[in-house]
């Protein structure tokens, strides 16, 4: 399975609570929902559909997994929400427990051995395995080398500081530009992959 992390995220490298005022306010972040204004059907919209489209499952960090668990169940009927209901879900946690796992099709993932769990499924035959969100885990895997496709939304707004996506370790990871389009609104949605024989 090839890993697809597919972000929101400011001119400012900011990817901290794209979604709503209460997502993650960690750190005083006081922006939530900043990536609303800049939102389209057709280019934003249609770069999540694309991705979900070529899904066989999700991975999420266990904060965005919470988020998204109870925002989809209850849109059925949506195409959209009904494909995210209908993937095979795995979260990353060390506190969660099968108990908590109330979205259907999800498996947990110890956060002890999460790196491990998920080499053996990029290993695996299927399709893509999307992650969204999920800042924390987007990051180790960007850092283990585990990520196949990097999809960012960049949205024209400078946020000041939060939650970063790239891993602060010093090591240079040259990645390729598959392709970009621009939505009306100024939003530059870019595929990145890996540099090949760099």
């Amino acid at each position: 399975m090839r890993i697809v992390i597919i972000e929101f995220i400011s001119l400012d490298g900011v990817v901290q609570a794209p979604g709503g005022p209460e997502e993650d306010t960690d750190g005083g972040f006081a922006h939530g929902g900043w990536s609303h204004p800049f939102f389209d059907p057709e280019v934003v919209g249609g770069a999540f559909d694309e991705v979900t489209a070529r899904a066989d499952a999700l991975l999420f960090g266990r904060r965005t997994w919470r988020t998204m668990a109870d925002a989809w169940p209850g849109r059925a009927g949506d195409p959209f929400a009904d494909r995210m209901n209908a993937l095979p879900k795995y979260v990353v946690s060390a506190t969660l427990g099968e108990a908590d796992l109330t979205w259907s099709g999800t498996t947990l993932v110890p956060g002890d051995g999460a790196v491990a769990r998920i080499r053996e499924l990029r290993a695996a035959p299927g399709g893509d395995l999307v992650v969204m969100g999920s800042p924390t885990l987007a990051r180790t895997l960007l850092a283990e080398g585990l990520a196949d496709e990097l999809r960012l939304m960049v949205m024209p707004v400078l946020l000041g500081g939060g939650k970063t996506l790239f891993p602060g370790d010093g090591v240079l990871r040259p990645l390729e530009l598959v392709s970009a389009v621009t939505s009306p609104a100024g939003v530059r949605v870019c595929v990145y992959r890996p540099a090949a024989g760099v």
